[in-house]
Protein backbone atom coordinates (compact mmCIF):
# COMPACT_ATOMS: atom_id res chain seq x y z
CA UNK A 1 0.00 0.00 0.00
CA UNK A 2 1.37 3.62 -0.97
CA UNK A 3 0.29 6.34 1.12
CA UNK A 4 0.98 9.74 -0.18
CA UNK A 5 0.18 13.72 0.40
CA UNK A 6 1.70 15.86 -2.09
CA UNK A 7 2.34 19.67 -2.94
CA UNK A 8 2.22 20.88 -6.53
CA UNK A 9 1.88 24.57 -7.65
CA UNK A 10 -0.85 25.96 -9.29
CA UNK A 11 0.35 28.13 -12.32
CA UNK A 12 -0.12 32.08 -12.42
CA UNK A 13 -3.23 33.22 -13.40
CA UNK A 14 -4.98 29.57 -13.02
CA UNK A 15 -7.24 29.80 -9.85
CA UNK A 16 -10.51 30.55 -12.55
CA UNK A 17 -9.76 27.05 -14.21
CA UNK A 18 -8.49 25.42 -11.05
CA UNK A 19 -11.98 26.06 -9.27
CA UNK A 20 -13.37 24.42 -13.27
CA UNK A 21 -11.53 21.56 -12.86
CA UNK A 22 -11.99 20.64 -8.86
CA UNK A 23 -16.02 21.41 -9.50
CA UNK A 24 -15.68 18.87 -12.93
CA UNK A 25 -14.18 16.12 -10.56
CA UNK A 26 -17.09 17.15 -8.26
CA UNK A 27 -19.80 16.64 -11.07
CA UNK A 28 -18.64 13.60 -12.17
CA UNK A 29 -17.63 11.84 -8.92
CA UNK A 30 -19.92 9.20 -10.15
CA UNK A 31 -17.43 8.39 -13.08
CA UNK A 32 -14.44 9.53 -11.50
CA UNK A 33 -14.93 6.98 -8.83
CA UNK A 34 -15.14 4.25 -11.47
CA UNK A 35 -11.46 5.07 -13.09
CA UNK A 36 -10.08 5.00 -9.08
CA UNK A 37 -10.76 1.08 -9.46
CA UNK A 38 -8.11 0.12 -12.19
CA UNK A 39 -5.99 2.34 -10.53
CA UNK A 40 -6.14 0.43 -7.22
CA UNK A 41 -6.66 3.73 -5.70
CA UNK A 42 -8.53 3.38 -2.07
CA UNK A 43 -8.55 7.64 -1.28
CA UNK A 44 -7.91 9.85 -3.78
CA UNK A 45 -8.37 14.01 -1.73
CA UNK A 46 -7.89 17.30 -3.57
CA UNK A 47 -6.26 19.89 -1.16
CA UNK A 48 -6.12 23.43 -1.87
CA UNK A 49 -4.25 26.22 -0.06
CA UNK A 50 -3.42 29.62 -0.99
CA UNK A 51 0.47 31.21 0.57
CA UNK A 52 2.51 33.68 0.54
CA UNK A 53 0.72 34.54 -2.95
CA UNK A 54 1.14 31.49 -4.30
CA UNK A 55 -1.32 28.38 -4.99
CA UNK A 56 -0.97 25.27 -4.10
CA UNK A 57 -2.99 21.34 -4.63
CA UNK A 58 -2.18 19.19 -2.50
CA UNK A 59 -3.03 15.23 -3.55
CA UNK A 60 -3.44 12.93 -0.46
CA UNK A 61 -3.83 9.13 -1.72
CA UNK A 62 -3.94 5.63 -0.48
CA UNK A 63 -3.36 3.36 -3.40
CA UNK A 64 -2.17 -0.60 -3.86
CA UNK A 65 0.11 -2.33 -5.02
CA UNK A 66 0.20 -2.57 -9.25
CA UNK A 67 -2.34 -0.01 -10.37
CA UNK A 68 -3.33 1.40 -13.95
CA UNK A 69 -1.41 4.67 -14.37
CA UNK A 70 -3.82 7.61 -14.72
CA UNK A 71 -1.60 8.94 -17.87
CA UNK A 72 -2.26 5.16 -19.46
CA UNK A 73 -6.13 5.09 -19.00
CA UNK A 74 -8.63 5.62 -21.98
CA UNK A 75 -11.03 7.07 -19.49
CA UNK A 76 -12.86 9.98 -20.99
CA UNK A 77 -12.90 11.74 -17.40
CA UNK A 78 -9.29 10.81 -17.12
CA UNK A 79 -7.98 12.53 -20.33
CA UNK A 80 -9.91 15.61 -19.09
CA UNK A 81 -8.39 15.66 -15.42
CA UNK A 82 -5.21 15.17 -17.54
CA UNK A 83 -6.32 18.60 -19.68
CA UNK A 84 -6.64 20.70 -16.17
CA UNK A 85 -3.52 18.92 -14.77
CA UNK A 86 -1.49 20.20 -18.05
CA UNK A 87 -3.51 23.41 -18.11
CA UNK A 88 -3.15 23.87 -13.99
CA UNK A 89 0.23 22.86 -12.63
CA UNK A 90 3.45 24.64 -12.82
CA UNK A 91 5.56 21.87 -13.82
CA UNK A 92 8.77 24.18 -13.15
CA UNK A 93 7.95 23.57 -9.42
CA UNK A 94 9.38 20.41 -8.17
CA UNK A 95 5.96 18.75 -6.44
CA UNK A 96 6.97 18.50 -2.75
CA UNK A 97 6.40 15.10 -1.26
CA UNK A 98 5.41 15.43 2.93
CA UNK A 99 7.32 12.47 4.60
CA UNK A 100 4.93 10.13 6.91
CA UNK A 101 5.73 9.36 10.16
CA UNK A 102 2.50 7.37 11.33
CA UNK A 103 -0.41 5.92 8.89
CA UNK A 104 -3.60 5.01 11.08
CA UNK A 105 -5.46 2.17 9.11
CA UNK A 106 -7.73 -0.22 11.18
CA UNK A 107 -6.98 -3.59 10.29
CA UNK A 108 -9.96 -4.50 9.44
CA UNK A 109 -9.94 -1.14 7.00
CA UNK A 110 -6.68 -1.96 5.63
CA UNK A 111 -7.40 -5.66 4.97
CA UNK A 112 -10.30 -4.52 2.88
CA UNK A 113 -8.02 -2.49 0.69
CA UNK A 114 -6.33 -5.60 -0.21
Amino acid sequence: MNVELTRFRVKKGKSEQVNEWLRFLNEHMKDVLITLEDEKMYVETIFRENLNGDEYLYWYSIQGEGGQEVEESENWIDKKHLHYWQECIDESFKPIDLKIEVVMIPEKVRTSMQ
